[in-house]
């Protein structure tokens, strides 16, 4: 887990409490009564949002479950890694807060704790891989009477982010369909030197950048669209390992799928789109083709 991060704890927390309280047949309002708490802050715990939560509140909680010793100190550790992480701080993007989406923020937190990103691409590309050029026409197409100030403040902060492909211990697969590449995001010379970063990001060792190209006789990663896949390493204290999540980002909201079958789904969809999906060889040589195609 990423050393500024609650999300993970909290989840995992939240996660435990419901399945011990749904096993004893209780509701939530049966749990505030026991937690002297509110039904409302019981379903913020269980749902993993950011609530106060204190030894006591679990210990009452884990006597009205019945919960064994071994289940009583799981939770009681995941208390001490919320608390833990909000000692030291909110993650780096906070003081980005202003520019960012409430729900982009959510997976900020989810991007900085995982050990692993799938990312498959139809339309722009992945933000972990934009230039400040790219970025910046993408920004003004959303924003375009924002003050030249704050644009630059939102370029700053996706160049900051993308601090987190240097990391060893984060592996990012992206997988492009090739009108990713062909779409001029803001004319020749910028997609020419978007191109160029893409070729030199796919060096690193820990990323892999691969392009389903048009030829591909394969239609499924049309239909299902963009989405991204985050997996997560356990947890130091509890060791418990958070489930994956499918990102799926939409223009008017964000949805995070996390149930079995609709993870599956996915997973289902990327073997697809893998195995129609060029080599990271040939993806490269594609990738510098059509950036001497935009120089030209």
């Amino acid at each position: 887990m990423s050393a500024t991060g609650s999300t993970l704890p909290r989840r995992a927390l939240g996660r435990e409490l419901r399945r011990l309280r749904t096993a004893k047949a209780m509701t939530q309002a049966d749990a505030a009564r026991a937690g002297e708490t509110s039904p409302q802050s019981i379903g913020r715990m269980e749902e993993g949002q950011s609530t106060r939560v204190t030894n006591m509140m679990v210990n009452a909680l884990c006597d009205a479950f019945s919960a064994t010793d071994v289940e009583r100190k799981t939770l009681l550790g995941l208390v001490q890694e919320v608390r833990s992480a909000r000692e030291r701080g909110g993650g780096w993007w906070r003081a980005y807060a202003d520019q960012i989406a409430t729900d982009f923020d959510h997976y900020l937190a989810l991007e900085e704790s995982a050990s692993r990103l799938t990312a498959w691409k139809v339309a722009i590309l992945p933000g972990l891989l934009q230039t400040p050029e790219y970025r910046r026409e993408i920004a003004w197409a959303e924003s375009p009477d924002a003050p030249a100030d704050v644009i630059e403040k939102r370029i700053e902060w996706a160049t900051r982010r993308q601090t987190r492909l240097e990391n060893p211990h984060f592996t990012v697969d992206v997988i492009l369909l090739e009108s990713v590449l062909r779409d001029q995001v803001g004319g020749s010379t910028v997609m020419a030197g978007q191109m160029h970063h893409l070729a030199k990001v796919a060096e690193l060792p820990n990323v892999s950048v691969r392009v389903v190209p048009f030829s591909a006789r394969s239609i499924l990663g049309s239909y299902v669209g963009s989405f991204s896949l985050l997996e997560f390493p356990e947890l130091p204290q509890s060791k418990l390992v958070e489930p994956p999540i499918v990102y799926v980002e939409e223009y008017a909201g964000d949805l995070y799928l996390e149930r079995d079958a609709e993870v599956e789904r996915y997973r289902h969809a990327l073997r697809e789109i893998n195995r129609v999906a060029l080599d990271r060889g040939k993806s490269r040589s594609l990738i510098l083709s059509v950036a001497k195609g935009y120089a030209e």
